[in-house]
């Protein structure tokens, strides 16, 4: 049984200063693991501030994740020969699918692999949107959403027109897409689907 998890907002309507990005699907397999993103889209619109330090864009893509969960007992003391926190698990209890963005200001971010290491932020809030500032020279994870992986199964995350409004970056801005799935166990995998950067302008 498939577990889906839809988010929308407001859809920013059609202008003649917007510009669609469709952006190429992706695959992955790990592990137990195989994560799919399928139609991803950015729509970059003049700023909701209407200066030239800001960026404003509204993303949609849909991603899939086939995962087998081992059974017994997970969490951070299940790592090899029981030592705690042996098994390097970021979510200390359960296996999770987290969906989101990596943002940056003068950063080029093509050379991001599987292996980056990265902790993703929680806050701001996506209640509305993302809103932040960002300096030149930063980079920003943004989480999406977490769906908790409680057995081996298909899940789904699909998210529509979510606005993303950048504030203080000077220079180019770039997104980027990340799917990662961890899976808790004796044995820990972590696997990481990046999509294709674009460019914020």
């Amino acid at each position: 049984m498939a577990v889906v998890v839809g988010l929308g907002f407001f859809s920013p309507g059609a202008a003649l200063a917007d510009t669609i990005v469709p952006l190429p699907d992706g695959h992955i397999e790990g592990p137990g693991v195989k994560i799919t993103s399928v139609g991803e889209r950015a729509i970059i619109s003049p700023s909701l501030a209407s200066n030239g330090a800001g960026r404003t864009a509204w993303l949609s893509g849909n991603v899939i994740a086939e995962v087998v969960v081992p059974d017994g007992t997970v969490g951070p003391n299940n790592g090899p020969k029981n030592f705690p926190g042996t098994n390097d698990s970021g979510t200390h209890g359960s296996s999770n699918l987290t969906v989101g963005y990596v943002v940056g200001c003068q950063v080029a971010l093509g050379a991001l692999t599987a292996n980056t290491a990265f902790t993703i932020s929680t806050s701001p809030s996506l209640i509305g949107g993302f809103s932040f500032p960002l300096s030149p020279g930063q980079v920003n994870w943004l989480s999406i959403n977490n769906i908790e992986l409680v057995k081996s199964d298909t899940y789904q995350m699909q998210y529509q027109d979510i606005p993303m409004d950048i504030q203080g970056c000077g220079g180019y801005a770039q997104a980027r897409q990340f799917s990662v799935v961890e899976v808790i166990g004796a044995d820990y995998a972590k696997v990481t689907l990046y999509g294709q950067p674009f460019s914020l302008g």
